[in-house]
C-alpha cells in the first residue's frame, strides 16, 4: 500500500505543470532597456528623473547569462520565493560562475554574494518589469536603476546581459518573475 502511494505521488509530481519561460517578454525587456540606455531623455514621461541621466552604450545579449537568468526566474516561480538569495543560501555570483561565465575569485568568497542581478515580480510584461525596476520605488538605494542604466562606477563598465521572464503556474503569489543579469568578463 505504501509503495503504491509513493508511486502515485511520484507520478502526480511528474505531471505537475511547471513555470514557463517567456523568451518573447525577455527580448522585449532587453530591447526597451537598450532604448532607454541610449536615449534616456525620450523616456521621461512617467520617469522624469531620466532627463538628468546620460546616455550609455547598448548592452549585448549573452546566452550564458540568459540561461542563468531563466533558471533563476523559474526557480523563484517554482519554489514560490522572491529574493536575491535562493532558499539554499546561494546568490547569483555562484550560479553565473558555475555556468561558465568566469568571475573574479574574490567575488566567489561567499556563496550568497550577488553583484550582477536585478529581480522583479508581478509585472504583466517584460517591458513593465524594466520600467518598474528603473523607477525603483521603495528602494532607497536605487540599486536596480543604477544596475540597469549603468549609473555608477561599478555598473557603468558592464556590457553583457541576460534576462529570464517566467510565468508561474496557479498558486504562485505573483503573475511573473524576472531576473536581469548584467555583467562583464575580464575585469
Amino acid at each position: 500500500m505504501i509503495k503504491a502511494f509513493l508511486l502515485f505521488t511520484s507520478i502526480c509530481l511528474a505531471f505537475q505543470p511547471s513555470p514557463g519561460i517567456d523568451k518573447e517578454e525577455a527580448q522585449k525587456a532587453f530591447l526597451l532597456l537598450n532604448k532607454i540606455r541610449i536615449n534616456p531623455q525620450s523616456f521621461t514621461s512617467g520617469m522624469g528623473f531620466l532627463k538628468e541621466v546620460k546616455a550609455m552604450p547598448q548592452l549585448k545579449w549573452n546566452d550564458t547569462l540568459a540561461k542563468v537568468a531563466e533558471a533563476k526566474a523559474v526557480d523563484m516561480a517554482t519554489r514560490k520565493y522572491f529574493g536575491h538569495v535562493d532558499p539554499d543560501g546561494y546568490g547569483m555570483n555562484y550560479f553565473i560562475n558555475k555556468e561558465g561565465y568566469k568571475l573574479e575569485p574574490k567575488w566567489l568568497s561567499s556563496k550568497e554574494l550577488n553583484y550582477f542581478e536585478s529581480i522583479g515580480a508581478g509585472a504583466p510584461s517584460g517591458e513593465a518589469a524594466i520600467r518598474n525596476l528603473i523607477i525603483d520605488a521603495n528602494t532607497p538605494s536605487l540599486g536596480h536603476r543604477k544596475h540597469l542604466l549603468g549609473l555608477d562606477v561599478w555598473n557603468a563598465p558592464m556590457t553583457d546581459i541576460g534576462i529570464g521572464y517566467a510565468r508561474p503556474v496557479a498558486g504562485s503569489p505573483y503573475m511573473s518573475y524576472v531576473c536581469i543579469l548584467i555583467a562583464r568578463h575580464r575585469w
